[in-house]
């Protein structure tokens, strides 16, 4: 490697080593480390700028707004209500229905939206239930970290399998004749929820709870704000589904549901009592937009450097001689790692490894989706692997 490579490797070491560390905010390390590499010659300013994918970053942020609207309907709050009903008061159920709503809802939205969206509601059931708090959360956030996945719109991760593999709404569901991450992770789910429900939930009592006194809206406060957001929200998903047919990008076609959403809201005024604009953009996470920006130019600062070919290479000889092994290796290779360091970062990283391999003759597919997975699933081993659990 020159000088120049060591440098993008160095600097890039650093700014994951800041980011897991949390010494200073990540958004701030993952920026630095942007702003470094430019200064080191390792790409220009306009390449970095360049690297970024601004259709991913518009498919997050415009999901944001529609579930920020979404959180505010009273609809996860009187679903919570729903779930409390349904367990007949026996604590574990509850879990359960919790965890698997948690997962539907974060196959649409951000799973670090669906905590927010969700444990706050969650608390006082599990108070009411003589339930404890921590394993109630970390099973609603590991529920939807699993999830995030099933489909292209939940969680970054399969947003940038989008971005990198070119995998489309429907390659999810079905691909190459072959079911895929959406039917693998709802099995999957479904058979760990049971085992979960067996080792650590079943064994809790009854009870018997006054739901009037939980302090959370048992109803739905506005019914027309709320068929309107859900509509919209419906609406921008099935027109994501068949963007190939609209032939746009994915991110415009969720911006437009997301202004489209805002403008009918806002004719709608006092009718739907909605919150105004400026409330919703100040709740989002602009932290982790700035992160998951700075994220595509640290990767990419690696890729201009072709630093991520050279490790492709050195991967080949492993997957030519037995392709099993080498995926194999990969993929329990990467759960340990990622439940430390940050699995956007990893995932990014070997998902643009993976598309090189492409070129030394090695099947792409199998690889990305055990990345995808494997990255995912493992970031559940501790709060440092991902946000949402954080």
């Amino acid at each position: 490697m020159n000088v120049v490579a060591w440098y993008a490797v160095g600097i890039f070491a650093i700014a994951i080593i800041l980011i897991i560390s949390n010494v200073i905010d990540s958004a701030v390390a993952s920026l630095l480390g942007v702003a470094a590499m430019v200064w080191a010659g390792v790409m220009t300013d306009v390449d970095a700028f360049g690297l970024v994918d601004w259709n991913v970053m518009a498919i997050l942020v415009s999901v944001w707004i529609i579930a920020s609207y979404f959180g505010r309907t009273g609809i996860p709050s009187w679903l919570s209500v729903q779930a409390l009903r349904l367990s007949g008061g026996r604590p574990g159920l509850l879990v359960m229905i919790l965890s698997a709503l948690a997962g539907v809802i974060s196959m649409f939205v951000d799973n670090v939206v669906v905590i927010l969206m969700m444990a706050p509601v969650a608390l006082p059931l599990a108070r009411a239930l003589k339930l404890p708090v921590t394993p109630l959360v970390l099973m609603i956030g590991f529920a939807a970290n699993f999830m995030g996945s099933a489909m292209l719109l939940g969680d970054l991760p399969p947003q940038m399998l989008h971005s990198v593999s070119g995998a489309e709404f429907g390659d999810f569901f079905w691909q190459l004749g072959r079911p895929s991450s959406f039917p693998i992770l709802i099995v999957t789910f479904v058979i760990t929820l049971g085992a979960m429900y067996a080792y650590g939930f079943r064994q809790h009592r009854r009870q018997v709870v006054d739901i009037a006194g939980l302090g959370i809206e048992t109803h739905i406060p506005n019914r027309l704000f709320a068929t309107v957001v859900v509509i919209g929200f419906l609406a921008t998903v099935l027109a994501m589904a068949f963007r190939q047919a609209l032939d746009v990008k994915l991110g415009f076609i969720a911006m437009t549901g997301a202004l489209s959403l805002v403008l009918i809201l806002e004719l709608l005024g006092d009718r739907v009592k909605a919150p105004d604009f400026e409330e919703i953009l100040s709740e989002l996470d602009w932290r982790a937009i700035l992160f998951y920006i700075a994220l595509f130019a640290l990767v990419g600062g690696l890729e201009k450097v072709h630093l991520l070919d050279a490790l492709a290479q050195y991967l080949h000889p492993v997957f030519t001689e037995s392709y099993a092994l080498g995926a194999t290796l990969m993929y329990w290779a990467t759960v340990p790692i990622v439940g430390i360091v940050e699995h956007d970062a990893y995932i990014l990283t070997f998902l643009y490894t993976i598309r090189d391999l492409q070129a030394e003759g090695v099947p792409p597919w199998p690889l990305w989706w055990m990345m995808l997975w494997s990255g995912t699933l493992g970031s559940n081993l501790t709060v440092a692997g991902a946000p949402a659990l954080f």
